[in-house]
């Protein structure tokens, strides 16, 4: 019964954690909890993933340092500047030039005129902005109007970081204009990009590498022509890159650096180009984790001990991990950290429960044990119990002790049943204590009937000694003082006892049900001490001691030879001794 109690525990405990675990993770999942634990594992994957191969389609062209101490100018600079810009790599057979500077706000008539004629010129020309009116037109050049009739097209380059200030993904459009690179990606191929499915109004930039990544040139070297193959067929992205310029954001990517914004645009493009191939796995698969990883580790406590199961759920996580990262190298981003914290609290959640109920349970198996071997002796019984903190069977060389209370039951015929309960219980204490104070292992109690071994389940190299003395403090000085109780409450004037004690093989263990179970001691040296017991009887002698208990006994001088008996159940008589002094009156 117990053991059905502590396996309900069990499960209940298991239970609740699996609950909780899973309530946890799908709430958090849901709350966005751990948004940025969970982004921040997304960059990992991109640092393990490394620097991809350089795509050779998309070319940068730096506004940076180099630039300003060449042509030796203010920014910004006098937009035919930009225009003869724009001419080089048009010129040069460029597919489609995606200028991320803005040109909202008029200059001067003819530096404005100067650059919307390169504009028209050049073929694929996207230009930036940040600024739409209330019906989702820009107002780059003064309107769409311009930005239509000169063949161009305006498109937002409006970014939204995540926390911590990372940019991962990008707007497709953006107040009713077309995101920048999906426009860069339209003009150069001339078609419209399906967004079906890109992975929502906010894919993922598949960053390719580190700064650096992308082939770029100098803006002064291309303005002054000394890079003239390098734009053929490819999109040309025109950016800000000098620190001066603070066009710049965190990536994932970025190693410590952020990276400037015409680079994150050319991966925008690429990403676009090459269809959004990184995409998050639908968010049902991501609560199915979370779910799986909730219930897996309180799942293995039933099926294995706590550390190996502990040790199971660490090895799913670190398979997960593996997993993840095989999945972000195949296009698709799985939730890391809230699976992971469903298995965390689950595993912990879990052992920290079997902990509690083996502890109790090896708590209650202590104090079973404290009542009928030595406390000094409970430990060490304890590390031979199997994981089920039961006594596996063993064979060892003891000694059994069995003892009587002569004319008890005729005694008790004439009390009262608590009386009969409050003397036996007197006595079988007084008897417990000196068995155990010997180093004994009480197996039984028979009515007022002991039985003991000597030397299991824990080894005792003199179990012979030690059952021999606890039979004299027995019979002696605990018998004494349990008939001055007996008299001094007039129960009786007193009694005597009969003790047989055998040596040889002895085989223990635990046996019984699931419901119960109890320490026994079995075999042939076990019935001969029983035997020896009953053999007291009409005798002058209290204690039977058989030969082969004597050859074990360091000290058997302070024994005595009765005689040699018969015993029923052997073939041969066997040779009994006594304790010297050991007669008594019938």
């Amino acid at each position: 019964m117990r053991s059905r109690r502590v396996r309900r525990a069990r499960l209940i405990g298991l239970l609740t954690v699996a609950l909780v675990a899973v309530g946890f993770g799908v709430t958090a999942y849901a709350t966005h909890l751990m948004r940025t634990l969970d982004l921040n594992t997304v960059d990992t994957r991109f640092s393990i993933r490394g620097a991809q191969e350089r795509p050779d389609d998309i070319v940068v062209v730096k506004i940076d340092d180099v630039t300003f101490d060449q042509l030796e100018l203010q920014w910004p600079f006098p937009r035919h500047v930009h225009g003869e810009l724009i001419d080089r790599p048009g010129e040069a057979g460029a597919k489609a030039i995606a200028y991320d500077v803005q040109f909202t706000e008029p200059t001067v008539p003819r530096e404005d005129s100067a650059l919307i004629r390169a504009v028209e010129r050049a073929d694929g020309v996207v230009l930036s902005t940040t600024e739409v009116n209330e019906r989702g037109e820009s107002k780059v050049f003064g309107g769409e109007e311009v930005v239509e009739r000169i063949g161009a097209r305006a498109a937002s380059t409006v970014v939204q970081s995540d926390p911590g200030g990372v940019l991962r993904r990008f707007p497709v459009s953006f107040d009713g204009l077309t995101g920048f690179p999906v426009a860069a990606v339209e003009a150069d191929t001339g078609v419209p990009v399906d967004l079906g499915d890109g992975g929502g109004q906010f894919p993922w930039i598949d960053y390719r590498g580190p700064p650096g990544t992308f082939e770029s040139y100098s803006f002064s070297k291309v303005l002054r022509g000394k890079v003239p193959d390098a734009f053929r067929g490819k999109v040309v992205v025109v950016g800000a890159t000098a620190p001066s310029l603070q066009d710049f954001t965190a990536t994932p990517v970025g190693e410590g650096h952020e990276m400037s914004g015409a680079e994150v645009l050319a991966n925008a493009i690429w990403t676009v180009e090459n269809d959004f191939p990184l995409k998050s796995v639908p968010g049902i698969v991501n609560i199915a984790l979370i779910v799986l990883f909730g219930l897996i580790a309180p799942a293995a406590q039933l099926r294995l001990r706590p550390v190996r199961a502990f040790a199971a759920a660490v090895a799913l996580g670190l398979a997960f991990l593996v997993c993840a990262q095989l999945a972000f190298g195949a296009g698709w981003i799985v939730s890391v950290a809230y699976p992971l914290v469903a298995l965390i609290v689950s595993a912990v959640g879990s052992l920290a429960v079997s902990a509690l109920i083996t502890a109790y349970e090896r708590q209650w198996v202590r104090d079973t044990f404290a009542r009928f071997v030595p406390e000094s002796v409970v430990d060490d019984v304890l590390e031979h119990a199997d994981e089920s903190l039961r006594l596996a069977g063993v064979r060892r060389e003891g000694t059994v002790l069995f003892s009587d209370l002569r004319g008890f039951t005729s005694f008790a015929e004439t009390l009262p049943p608590d009386q009969v309960i409050e003397v036996l219980n007197h006595y079988l204490s007084e008897m417990s204590d000196a068995i155990m104070d010997h180093g004994g292992t009480l197996v039984s109690y028979m009515g007022d009937g002991i039985m003991a071994v000597f030397g299991a389940p824990i080894e005792q190299h003199d179990h012979a000694d030690r059952a021999v003395a606890a039979a004299e403090e027995m019979v002696s000085a605990r018998l004494e003082r349990f008939n001055e109780w007996i008299r001094s409450a007039g129960f009786s004037e007193g009694f005597q006892m009969g003790v047989g004690i055998n040596s040889g093989s002895v085989m223990s263990g635990q046996v019984g049900s699931e419901r119960r179970i109890e320490y026994t001691a079995v075999g042939d040296t076990t019935n001969t001490a029983a035997r020896l017991e009953g053999m007291t009887k009409g005798t002058t002698h209290e204690v039977f001691i058989a030969d082969s208990t004597r050859a074990e006994m360091v000290d058997g001088g302070r024994l005595a030879f009765v005689d040699e008996f018969p015993v029923r159940g052997r073939s041969a008589g066997i040779k009994v001794w006594t304790l010297s002094g050991d007669i008594v009156a019938l």
